[in-house]
Parts: structure tokens; C-alpha cells; sequence
């Protein structure tokens, strides 16, 4: 992928001529919006993940602002994010009016803490929203029985995990909803892109009427006008939220490739945690043996006060590293409404301390080696 000194980026979209063929076709037929393409891809996502239904949306966030509100979420009711996530996870709760209240993380993991997620929950909450950091699955079995336990749906993000096993399970199948991103970096991409799947006909239904500004041929009270092929009715507001046949294209022939990308992903972590293990100064990602990662982000943690000293001296090697995530009750709009970082004082420490280093199946094996290379000298020289 990369000769030399080129910059590596931290993630990538792998695309091949069965892509781009696949994209081509829909542009010489009649479609290109909402049309067959858009439920091939939806069908063959839902067989993919283990679960009834599937509706794509145009982004990751689309996703959840629509699971969040087939699941009740709006004025009154409260939506419990884990504090390490990216803002999408508690912005659109926000959006729909709800309350935001910020759980710990799992020290090991850096997914939601169940204990945290046992102090902040109410009986107002109405979704617990885990995220499966970095493609670890969070501990859905030990948070699911903290949600029944005030009746809350739970929403799991799942913007890094696709090809994800939780206890034997594929993610997509465990939760009320589970949320998918196709973000250019994620396992798969539709260049834009995101979807929901779940085994419950109502909110699959709310969910389709939400992308599509809430329209329904059920006509309600127009009934008896003059009424013919045209008419519609909007009972509940929606937002268009629609994703394209060109799109949907692309994700299915990048679905008959997912095997092969968290292969390759898996493999590049194996390399990593060869190649670093004795590397003192830094710690690497947990694996527990209860899952199998999707390894959408490969997460070093650096002794702490040393992280932007190796942030920048990698960039300056042209590594394209990244933070993930600035925890979501730092952010200036969550302060206000009465967050702060100390509150998830495991989160806080994390987030000091992690750096993503490059992992995106185009990766050969010469470029993990001149990362992991770059990553030992780097600690070795701020050390």
C-alpha cells in the first residue's frame, strides 16, 4: 500500500472493480434513490447480522436518531451513553429532546462500565446505549440486565463493529437495535451510510417512516377526501433519511467481502500485538475471550503526559495516528447541560493516555511493520 516514507492513514476503504461494476449497473438502469438496490442491501444485512430486519439510512447517526426514536426516546426520557463514544451517540438523543446521562467505562475494554451504567440509570431511562469501542463488543449480557431492570431498550452502537461474535452471537442480533456506520473507515462503506436491524416489526415500521419524514399510504384523518394514487398522510414527524440505490450497491458487494476484511483486520492486530508486546511505555487493547473483535481501530495506551509527545512525533513520521474518542462529557454543549469529565474519572484517564494507529485491511505486511517500528522508536526517544 504504501512504499518508502508515504503517509499511512489510521483507517481506509478498500474498493475493488466488482465495487465499482456493482455502482456502475445502477447508474445505467432506471434507479438511483430509494429503490431495489437499497432492499437487496437491507436483506442481505439483516441475514448477515443474525436479525429480522434492516433499515439503511444515510449515516451512522441517521441510525440512531431513528432506533432512539422508534424506542419511545423524546421529551422526558433519558438515554444513557457510555462516556467514550463519538458525540453522534448522545446528539441524537438531544435531538429528539431527551436527557443525556454519561456512564463510565470498562477499564480493560473502554466499553460501558455495567456497575457505572447501575448508578446513572433511572426510571425515566428509556435506551442504554452501549458502544462496542474500537469493535469490542461491550458486555451486552451484564448491561441488558441492568436496562430490564427499569424497563429500557437497548441500542447498540455498533458504528465499529459489523463481523463483530459476542458469546457466540453476531452482533446484530443481541440487542432491541443494534446501529452500523459505512463511513469510509469503517469495515464496510457505502462512501456514506448506516443502518439499524432489529427482530421488532414496530419499530422496524417507525424506523422506515422516520427516514422518510414520517410518511405513511395509511391516509388517517384525509380519508373520505379526494382521494387517489397520490395520497399520503404524515402522523409523526420524520426527516429524509434516505440512502441510495448507488449506495446500496456498493454495500452489498462490500458485504460479500466482509469475511475477508476482518481477516485481514485480525491479522494486523496479531502482528501488533506480536511486534509490541515488549515495547515498555505503552499499553495494548484488551481482546476478552468472550468475543471476537471486529478490530476497527487498533488503541495503544501511552504512560500518562506522554501522549502528544508520540502523537506528533508519529505524525511527523507520516503514521496517521488518531484519538479516539475526546469523551463526550469534556464537550463544551454537554458541560452546559450540567456534565463534566470527572464524573467518569476511568474514561478521563483513558482518553489521556490512547492513540489509533493504523489498521484497515489494504495494510500490507511491511507497512504494519514500519508502524509497529515507528510506534517502539517513538516511546523508546519521549521515554
Amino acid at each position: 500500500m504504501t512504499e518508502g516514507n508515504e503517509f499511512i492513514p489510521y483507517g481506509s476503504q478498500q474498493i475493488d472493480g466488482e465495487d465499482i461494476e456493482a455502482v456502475c449497473d445502477v447508474l445505467r438502469g432506471p434507479w438511483l434513490t430509494t429503490g431495489p438496490c437499497v432492499e437487496e442491501f437491507e436483506r442481505t444485512l439483516a441475514d448477515r447480522c443474525g436479525a429480522a430486519e434492516a433499515v439503511a439510512v444515510n449515516s451512522g447517526t441517521a441510525a440512531l436518531h431513528a432506533a432512539y426514536y422508534a424506542c419511545g426516546v423524546g421529551e422526558g426520557t433519558q438515554v444513557v451513553v457510555p462516556a467514550l463514544t463519538f458525540s453522534a451517540t448522545a446528539n441524537a438523543a438531544v435531538q429528539l429532546g431527551a436527557t443525556v446521562r454519561v456512564a463510565d467505562v470498562d477499564e480493560r475494554t473502554l466499553t460501558m462500565d455495567p456497575e457505572s451504567l447501575q448508578q446513572v440509570i433511572t426510571d425515566d431511562t428509556a435506551v442504554v446505549a452501549p458502544v462496542d469501542f474500537a469493535g469490542h463488543p461491550a458486555d451486552l449480557r451484564a448491561i441488558r440486565a441492568v436496562a430490564d431492570g427499569v424497563g429500557a431498550a437497548v441500542v447498540q452502537d455498533a458504528a465499529h463493529s459489523l463481523g463483530a461474535v459476542y458469546r457466540g452471537q453476531p452482533v446484530g442480533s443481541i440487542a432491541d437495535v443494534t446501529t452500523f456506520s459505512f463511513h469510509p473507515v469503517k469495515t464496510i462503506t457505502t462512501g456514506e451510510g448506516g443502518a439499524a436491524v432489529t427482530d421488532f416489526e414496530a419499530i422496524t415500521e417507525s424506523m422506515r417512516r422516520f427516514r422518510n419524514h414520517g410518511m405513511q399510504r395509511s391516509v388517517g384523518q384525509l380519508e373520505g377526501s379526494d382521494a387517489g394514487e397520490w395520497l399520503y398522510d404524515i402522523d409523526e414527524i420524520g426527516l429524509n433519511y434516505r440512502i441510495t440505490d448507488v449506495q446500496c450497491a456498493l454495500g452489498t458487494s462490500q458485504l460479500d467481502k466482509l469475511d475477508r476484511f476482518i481477516h485481514r483486520r485480525r491479522q494486523i492486530a496479531a502482528q501488533y500485538l506480536d511486534l509490541l508486546d515488549d515495547v515498555e511505555g505503552i499499553e495494548l487493547p484488551a481482546d476478552e475471550p468472550w468475543c471476537e473483535h471486529a478490530w476497527h481501530l487498533f488503541v495503544i495506551r501511552v504512560d500518562q503526559g506522554r501522549r502528544k509527545e508520540v502523537f506528533e512525533a508519529l505524525r511527523a513520521r507520516n503514521i496517521g495516528v488518531q484519538v479516539h474518542y475526546i469523551p463526550v462529557n469534556m464537550l463544551t454543549a454537554y458541560r452546559r447541560r450540567g456534565h463534566h469529565p470527572e464524573q467518569t474519572p476511568v474514561a478521563l484517564r483513558n482518553y489521556r493516555q490512547v492513540i489509533s494507529i493504523p489498521c484497515f485491511p489494504k495494510m500490507r505486511d511491511r507497512d504494519v511493520e514500519r508502524v509497529a517500528a515507528a510506534v517502539r522508536d517513538v516511546v523508546e526517544e519521549v521515554g
